[in-house]
């Protein structure tokens, strides 16, 4: 029979293992629904890549330090991960506007649209680092 800090020890680590499973199932299953096909037969990542792809070309070392500056406050585990998402809302936003090249203001457009609400203020606090006017894209946060 268990008894004393040895059953308190197995609850715990009981607890432990099925947070810990819950949660790496959860992002597991989230990359899953970004890797599966929407109705066109391409995923959100498939899609991702194709703009960064047909954009590649239109990037400036200016803009990739920009991009990589605002990134910064993104834990580094998923960096790249963002670095992505945020390039190919940009991309996208590019191939829509058929633009020359890719622009500071294509840059935050494209960051404040490929990112959750919730990060918006650190990309506030981030653009005013770096001296920019937010006033311009007061409409998209």
């Amino acid at each position: 029979m268990l008894e004393g800090w040895f059953l308190y020890f197995i609850l715990f680590w009981v607890v432990f293992l099925v947070a810990s499973f819950a949660i790496g199932g959860f992002f597991m299953f989230r990359k899953f629904l970004k890797r599966f096909p929407k109705e066109d037969g391409k995923s959100d990542l498939d899609w991702e890549e194709h703009y960064v792809n047909e954009t590649i070309h239109l990037w400036g070392d200016e803009e990739k330090k920009m991009l990589n500056e605002l990134v910064t406050p993104v834990p580094e585990l998923f960096r790249d991960v963002a670095k992505q998402k945020i390039a190919g809302k940009i991309g996208e936003l590019a191939l829509k506007e058929r633009a020359s090249s890719i622009t500071q203001e294509l840059v935050i457009r494209g960051y404040i649209l490929a990112t959750p609400k919730r990060d918006h203020k650190f990309l506030r606090k981030k653009l005013n680092e770096m001296q920019i006017d937010v006033t311009p894209y007061e409409h998209l946060f």
